[in-house]
């Protein structure tokens, strides 16, 4: 019988990352690097999630598709044969490139592969923002000529942000994290991006980083106006408070309060992503106990169909459905 999981967390270098997974959450990072993401459960080519806890310590989530795969993911599709998600969290000191992923119908045409994804924002320095979608009225016209002339960003919604907010992006949605957030990213299992202009600067090897101008602009939705933040109210339980981030076919995620004591999750015949944002919680299912404190995620298989949540303060979690 599979347990609740947890998994070594994979870091990535990037030229807008910083070191706040480490003074945040204690994550061991590499010395002398800049790590922008920290890839927390991936089932990626040459990125497999190894198993950090109880008798499969040491295997993956690889290993664990291609033996396990009924027992992990219930009724829950697979994107191919890969786990359907790809979960991260994201330091970004500076702003990221200006970007596309490509939507599910012309992605195969483009040779790459969909990515509808969220953020949840988890720490932001007071002058944090996003870029998200078009301004209203932006044609496609005027967006290629100021691509042309290095003031594509003009063209860009912004929205500032704080702790506790969300942002919903589907496929064909401009964005581009802003310097200054901490993110939670949950995302289809997908590393396609389309960059459309990187603010003039040099990747880590001090050459200009490829831009994708022409399978970006293809894949934008030139529609898209100034989309706004999660609004989802927050629903009071017994002993917690509940708000909904995002339902969509790919993936649904529920920001959780809980004050103290116990939370059941939820009886589904697939698997359950707790993704903890603060305080502590213990994670139990059958015999199966593991403790996970902030900035930690715990994947728990379809066949234990549920778990009990428990903590002695207030925490604060994402509860993420495949759905």
């Amino acid at each position: 019988m599979l347990y609740p999981l947890t998994f070594k967390p994979i870091f990535k270098e990037r030229v807008w990352g910083g070191r706040n997974l480490e003074t945040i959450y204690q994550k061991p990072l590499p010395p002398g690097k800049v790590i922008g993401e920290s890839w927390e459960i991936s089932d990626r080519p040459g990125d497999a999630s190894v198993i950090a806890n109880g008798p499969l310590a040491g295997k993956d989530l690889r290993w664990l598709m291609e033996n396990r795969a009924d027992d992990l993911l219930g009724s829950a599709r697979p994107h191919g044969d890969h786990f359907p998600l790809l979960i991260k969290i994201l330091d970004a000191q500076d702003k990221l490139s200006l970007q596309v992923h490509p939507p599910a119908k012309l992605a195969p045409k483009l040779g790459g592969e969909p990515k509808t994804e969220m953020w949840y924002f988890a720490h932001t320095a007071p002058w944090a923002e996003v870029y998200a979608g078009l301004k209203r009225g932006v044609t496609r016209a005027e967006f290629e000529q100021k691509i042309k002339t290095g003031e594509v960003g003009q063209c860009f919604h912004r929205i500032s942000v704080q702790p506790g907010d969300a942002l919903f992006l589907p496929s064909g949605r401009v964005h581009a994290i802003g310097a200054g957030n901490v993110i939670f990213e949950i995302q289809q299992n997908s590393d396609t991006t389309y960059r459309v202009f990187d603010w003039n600067r040099t990747g880590l090897d001090g050459q200009p980083r490829e831009l994708h101008i022409a399978d970006a602009l293809a894949s934008i939705d030139f529609k898209d106006f100034e989309p706004q933040l999660a609004a989802g109210k927050p629903v009071p339980g017994p002993n917690h408070i509940t708000r909904l981030l995002v339902s969509d076919p790919l993936f649904k995620v529920n920001e959780i309060t809980l004050r103290q004591n116990d939370y059941v999750l939820p009886r589904l015949p697939r698997p359950q992503i707790i993704g903890l944002v603060q305080g502590q919680l213990t994670v139990k299912a059958g015999e199966h106990s593991l403790k996970l404190r902030a900035g930690e995620f715990c994947l728990i298989p379809a066949a234990l169909r549920t778990a009990t949540l428990t903590t002695a303060a207030p925490a604060t979690f994402l509860h993420v459905d495949p759905a």
